[in-house]
């Protein structure tokens, strides 16, 4: 008898909910030294579940050198529409008999490091929704980096989906338009050791924090290394999300 899978299910159920992407990841790296808070968070489960929500092309393409009132509105509502979606992926497993833990699309942790549960972006790499860019953002093939990211942890017996090579190459465009110069233009096969690899993370802090305090904004966003990928520029698709 073959080992029960609820993979295809889960990720149905997902693209039924509103998911533009979803994937499985293994939870055994991140066991491994990898940054979680708390520690013991991961303790009960076994795979993540990586869900993601693609960005409007109207509103990202409104970006200039900083956020606008439209993208701090639409990064929200993306957000609340994500966490509706993993909330109800929480029901769904835990309904079938199986531990599930939703991590909200947009929470920290820590406040001092900007650290939240655990890398929605870590766990997108290794769920095969994209890979990590120089931005440190994931590229996802389908819609560049103009995505939101939301995470469900469960002890459900899922197989994990493969992460995928950079395929950033010589492209330079996400470090020469940073307002504030932090990407460092340097590319990995997988994912970084740490995110002062591939950023000076300190000046994309402190401009988001700039950015968090003009008016109408109230979010450490920026959008412009969204904005200007190529892999989120190749395809047109006019999909804008309601919240």
């Amino acid at each position: 008898m073959k080992p029960m899978d609820f993979a295809s299910d889960i990720k149905k159920y997902c693209r039924r909910g509103g998911a533009d992407l979803v994937g499985i990841a293994g939870l055994e790296p991140f066991k491994q030294g990898w940054t979680v808070l708390p520690q013991e968070l991961l303790e009960p489960y076994r795979s993540a579940v990586s869900i993601a929500l693609c960005l409007g092309d109207t509103t990202i393409d409104g970006i200039s050198d900083g956020p606008t009132l439209e993208y701090a509105q639409h990064y929200r509502n993306i957000n609340m529409s994500l966490d509706r979606l993993a909330s109800r992926v929480v029901t769904w497993i835990t309904e079938k008999g199986f531990k599930a833990l939703a991590i909200p699309a947009s929470h920290i942790v820590d406040e001092v490091n900007l650290l939240g549960s655990i890398s929605h972006k870590a766990v997108a790499r290794m769920a095969g929704i994209g890979w990590q860019g120089k931005s440190l953002l994931i590229v996802s093939p389908e819609f560049g980096p103009r995505i939101r990211l939301a995470t469900v942890l469960t002890d459900m017996p899922l197989t994990a989906d493969r992460p995928l090579k950079q395929r950033c190459g010589t492209c330079s465009e996400c470090a020469r338009a940073c307002p504030a110069a932090a990407i460092k233009n340097v590319s990995s096969e997988g994912g970084y050791e740490s995110r002062d690899s591939a950023l000076f993370f300190d000046q994309c802090a402190n401009k988001t924090l700039e950015f968090k305090a003009l008016p109408g904004i109230g979010a450490r966003i920026c959008g412009v290394c969204i904005k200007v990928c190529s892999f989120g520029k190749k395809k047109k698709r006019g999909k804008v999300q309601a919240g």
